[in-house]
Order: C-alpha cells, then sequence, then structure tokens
C-alpha cells in the first residue's frame, strides 16, 4: 500500500503534462492548416483611388491599367496636341479632363473588344503645372506650381535675387481664358515692410514672372 501512495501523484504529475504536449501538438497542425495557400480570386481591383478632380494637361504622364489586359496598361505622355495613344483604343483626348472621365471613355471605347473592361487612370507625374520666374533671379527658369504657391515662394525657389535685381518693379503675366494677357505688378519692398501684402498673389499655371 505503500508502494501504491507513492505512485499515484506521480501519475497525477505526468498527466498533465502529457495533455499539454498533446494540445501543442494540435496546435502545430492547426498552423500547418493556416498556411495552406487559398485559391487566387479573379476579381477585377478596386478602381476607386485617383485623384477625380485633377484636370489633366499637356506634358503629364499618365498610368494606364486596364485589368487583365498588360498590352494596353501602360504609362503614356499626355503629347502638346493633348491626345494620347493606346491600343485599341486609338487616339483619344486627354488635356482638359479628369482622370474619371477619361476612364470613362476609355472604358466605352474597350467595350467593342473586351467584355466588362475595367480601366484605372491615374496621374503619374504632374509636368503641365508650371509657372516662369525670368531675369534677374540666381536660377530663372520653369518651375511646378506645387513647389510655389506665392510669388515670394517663386523667388524663393529660383534662389533669390541678383545683385542690380529692381525690386520695387516686378511683375506677373498672366493670360485670360479668352487669350488677353493681364500685367500684375509686384513690389517686393513693400510686402518685406508689411506693405500691400495682398499683392502676394497665388500663382497660376502658365504664369511668368518678371524680376527686371
Amino acid at each position: 500500500m505503500i508502494q501504491f501512495s507513492c505512485l499515484v501523484p506521480v501519475l497525477f504529475v505526468f498527466l498533465p503534462a502529457y495533455t499539454q504536449a498533446g494540445t501543442k501538438s494540435d496546435g502545430e497542425h492547426q498552423d500547418k492548416a493556416v498556411e495552406v495557400t487559398p485559391a487566387r480570386s479573379e476579381e477585377a481591383p478596386s478602381n476607386t483611388q485617383h485623384n477625380g478632380s485633377y484636370i489633366i494637361g499637356a506634358d503629364d504622364v499618365l498610368a494606364i491599367n486596364v485589368w487583365n489586359e498588360k498590352d494596353i496598361s501602360k504609362s503614356v505622355p499626355v503629347r502638346s496636341d493633348g491626345n494620347i495613344s493606346l491600343p485599341l483604343v486609338g487616339e483619344i483626348q486627354a488635356a482638359g479632363r479628369t482622370p474619371y472621365e477619361l476612364e470613362q471613355e476609355i472604358t466605352a471605347r474597350l467595350r467593342n473588344f473586351i467584355t466588362a473592361p475595367t480601366v484605372a487612370v491615374m496621374v503619374e507625374k504632374i509636368n503641365s503645372k508650371k509657372f516662369n520666374i525670368l531675369g534677374e533671379v540666381v536660377r530663372p527658369g520653369s518651375y511646378s506650381t506645387a513647389l510655389a504657391n506665392t510669388v515670394v515662394d517663386a523667388i524663393a525657389l529660383a534662389g533669390g535675387f541678383r545683385d542690380f535685381a529692381k525690386k520695387k518693379n516686378i511683375y506677373i503675366l498672366r493670360r485670360s481664358a479668352d487669350g488677353k494677357q493681364a500685367r500684375i505688378h509686384f513690389n517686393y519692398k513693400e510686402f518685406i515692410a508689411g506693405k500691400n501684402v495682398a499683392q502676394n498673389i497665388n500663382l497660376e499655371p502658365n504664369d511668368t514672372i518678371i524680376v527686371p
């Protein structure tokens, strides 16, 4: 009886350990089941992630993706005439449209060749929204409006003034929708002194800043 009473606690000590080991083994089998790769879905990707309010312009670069059509999906530049060219689609006007509007036009044309085409248009590079700054600045040239919002920002982006710049006589040339060109005066010294701060206008595409 003494020996039997000693064995009983020993059995109870090993029994939980065995049960835990069995549970761990089951867990290992479950992990292996999770690692099985499920069948790939053939659903088309979402087509909502684009800038629908942006107006495409000449020299922009567009990334056009047609689901499951590698020969049509590509990056294309918008030519100076505002058009792009795609296989099956042909020539199509891109400038002046939003990416969403262009998607709809491409989709409509592709329905003649592809069943239920899914098209995504993304603006890959913005090259159309530019302004020019010329004259007595360190780095005259053409810059994106995304880099400079105002006249003062543009001057800073161009490296500042050269020694003999006429800071009181800066002006901006801006062409209106009817083709007329306006000349907008900007007195840098007044602005720095806190006078007439409203003259530091927001830049628009194709503005030209002249620093005499």
